[in-house]
């Protein structure tokens, strides 16, 4: 089942006896077992009729006599095991799952990792349970991510100010959407959320980020690449080489794709790289004009050599600091 369709059952008040929520994206799990939490019952039913377990240390027969338990002046009782992942015999809750309670709303949190569902649990639970499994975002679904959320909320965002926020904050959904959450405090309803904003409210700064230098060598702009670069080196917490080498080899990869699809249509352009608009078509355009197939091909290999540096593979990283190394690079790149 898709977030959409069980999110919209669930605020309908339509309940099944048993829901699975797993997977590596924690963000959807909550979502959904926070509104199950917030729709099984009315307030004055929780005090009798809500019971949260812990999976560590939780045996599985705790779980069925919980859940075996009739409800107290009230149609059901809801029953939610958080971080079931840790729970150590989570299998032996199978002859539950094949004969649940009509009464009882279990809810298995398990997070971080899916339920392998070829077990005898697993196909216990795809037979009689509402099954959702929460993915990870691609990087390159971020950005639009953040504009459907901030829409959501009656926001809109500028594109470079959602690829800003998505270079900086990465693709775990929760911590993205506490950033947004804390940018709107300060925003007025139906504003624009632009990159001073997000230099202003979020701390990211608009001159100085990954994003920036892969604009500065895409263009080959020598002053502003190093200028970044030193920032970079006087701020490693801030900018570590890991991300910043993986921001770059994205984005040349997408320059080494545009210069197979260049003379397609901007749909199929966009489609090939990833792109919801077309705002970020004429950087690939002006870069391609400095880097060629050939020219994207070269700073890949180099960015992966650099990465193999980074590790310490032939490589003495001990006599030379990551800022060192990003200055070399990024020089390589420039000269390419």
């Amino acid at each position: 089942m898709t977030f959409e369709a069980a999110l919209k059952d669930i605020e309908a008040g339509q309940f099944r006896p048993l829901y699975l929520l797993h997977g590596q994206e924690s963000y959807y799990i909550d979502r959904l077992a926070a509104a199950i939490e917030a729709h099984a019952l009315t307030e004055s039913e929780r005090a009798f009729n809500e019971t949260i377990l812990y999976g560590k240390d939780l045996e599985p027969q705790t779980v069925v006599d919980t859940a075996r338990r009739y409800p107290m002046m009230a149609a059901r009782q809801l029953v939610v095991i958080r971080e079931a992942q840790e729970m150590r015999n989570l299998k032996d809750l199978e002859s539950y799952v094949e004969n649940p309670a009509d009464t009882t709303v279990l809810v298995i949190c398990h997070k971080h990792k899916k339920l392998p569902l070829n077990t005898k649990l697993g196909k216990a639970l795809s037979a009689k349970a509402v099954v959702f499994e929460s993915k990870p975002l691609y990087d390159n679904k971020v950005p639009a991510w953040i504009g459907n959320y901030l829409a959501d909320h009656n926001y809109r965002v500028a594109p470079d100010a959602a690829a800003l926020l998505a270079e900086y904050l990465g693709t775990e959904l929760s911590k993205i959407a506490n950033e947004l959450d804390k940018l709107m405090l300060n925003l007025p309803k139906g504003s624009t959320v632009d990159t001073q904003a997000v230099e202003r409210l979020v701390g990211i700064s608009k001159d100085y980020n990954v994003f920036e230098l892969q604009k500065a060598l895409g263009l080959k702009d020598r002053v502003k690449a190093f200028r970044i670069v030193n920032y970079f080196t006087a701020n490693p917490k801030k900018n570590p080489l890991p991300v910043v080498l993986g921001s770059l080899y994205g984005y040349f990869s997408k320059l080494y794709v545009f210069s197979e699809v260049a003379r397609q249509s901007e749909p199929d352009i966009l489609q090939a790289l990833g792109l919801r608009s077309g705002f970020f078509l004429r950087e690939y355009r002006a870069a391609a004009r400095n880097y060629n197939r050939r020219g994207a091909e070269a700073v890949i290999g180099i960015l992966r050599e650099f990465d193999l540096k980074f590790k310490g593979v032939d490589y003495n990283t001990t006599t030379t600091g990551e800022g060192e190394l990003l200055k070399e690079m990024v020089w390589r790149i420039l000269n390419v």
